[in-house]
């Protein structure tokens, strides 16, 4: 089971690196074409095009350094590994799409000041088009592909080119009613609309890479453990508590107690939440350390308990409900249990 983890996070390794490099590579060659299409027209809103692809290709150098030191191993300065970088890259990203967004709102403004002179828009609209549908392509992939890898800064990118296709979609509608209409003034109108809505693509980037810099409670992943743990859940095991989990790259870390039999050896103990741990990690068919701790039972949990020929029992079992996720997560102790 391990060894089957541990080739696929090799995999997705390299399908990471294979996907960054692709992207800084298309990332040069839309830039230098945004440029030109830019050169052509002397829009501003093509100038914000190409503005946030300069920032494309910078975040995807980024993304594509972070993910070469997240697949370094642990060391004794990084004992949990360098994975954290690569929320670190995604939150970069989204900075620079903020900053990208301000430097476009500042030229739409001037545009407004001072209408640019368009010309050669059917070229122009014509390469933007073109680029645009390219950073879609490439951005869907990338998103898709950092999701099926475990790849917080690559989906980061994708979003962020995602992002760059809605705004050359707007280039190109704007640069048409231009044309048709013959008001330069639509294009820096055109160019502030694109930078209010890069702004705040930016700043949901942001805020989940901060989520996960904070460890923030993911509540669907929690469910998703406590559903693994009554699955392999057997008699002896008691209500687990004091659930926390937070991923570092691609691993998943579960800290956990949870009651057993107090009669137990500790031999019998260390062998149970063994085969917990092994349990989450097949349940939940991903990469994972889990650090268990043991309480001893008392007697106020016989009747949650269904272990049979128990030497200490002091009550029948009468209760036998699957754990819930409010129980196990809290950070105090259920009633019923103790403290």
């Amino acid at each position: 089971m391990m060894e089957a983890i541990s080739k696929r996070r090799e995999e997705n390794h390299r399908i990471q690196k294979r996907a960054a490099t692709i992207s800084v590579v298309v990332g040069v060659l839309l830039l230098l074409t945004k440029t030109l299409a830019w050169t052509i027209t002397g829009s501003s809103a093509v100038l914000s095009d190409a503005a946030e692809s300069i920032i494309n290709v910078a975040a995807s150098i980024f993304a594509f350094a972070s993910i070469r030191l997240a697949a370094e191993p642990p060391d004794e300065n990084h004992p949990y590994g360098h994975g954290k970088i690569e929320y670190f890259s995604a939150g970069f990203e989204g900075g620079l799409i903020v900053l990208a967004a301000v430097a476009i709102l500042v030229v739409g403004i001037k545009g407004l000041l001072h209408p640019p002179d368009l010309r050669s828009l059917g070229l122009g609209t014509m390469l933007v088009a073109l680029a645009g549908a390219a950073n879609g392509l490439l951005g869907f992939w990338l998103i898709a592909v950092g999701r099926r890898s475990g790849s917080s800064a690559i989906e980061a990118d994708g979003k962020h080119l995602v992002t760059d296709l809605v705004t050359s979609a707007g280039v190109v509608v704007g640069l048409l009613l231009v044309k048709m209409t013959g008001w330069p003034i639509l294009d820096p109108v055109l160019a502030i609309l694109l930078g209010v809505n890069i702004l705040f693509a930016g700043w949901r980037i942001v805020r989940t890479s901060a989520g996960r810099l904070m460890d923030e409670a993911d509540e669907g992943l929690l469910q998703r453990i406590v559903d693994s743990l009554n699955r392999i859940r057997q008699p002896g095991d008691l209500r687990p508590h004091h659930l926390r989990a937070r991923w570092q790259g691609q691993k998943l870390y579960i800290d956990l107690h949870i009651f057993l039999p107090r009669w137990w050896t500790l031999t019998r103990v260390h062998d149970r939440v063994d085969e917990l741990e092994a349990g989450l990690a097949r349940e939940l068919d991903m990469d994972l350390e889990a650090i268990i701790h043991a309480d001893p039972c008392r007697k106020q949990h016989c009747r949650f308990c269904a272990l049979e020929n128990c030497p200490v029992r002091g009550a029948p079992q009468s209760s036998d409900e699957p754990w819930s996720l409010t129980d196990i997560a809290s950070t105090g102790i259920h009633p019923d249990f103790g403290d």
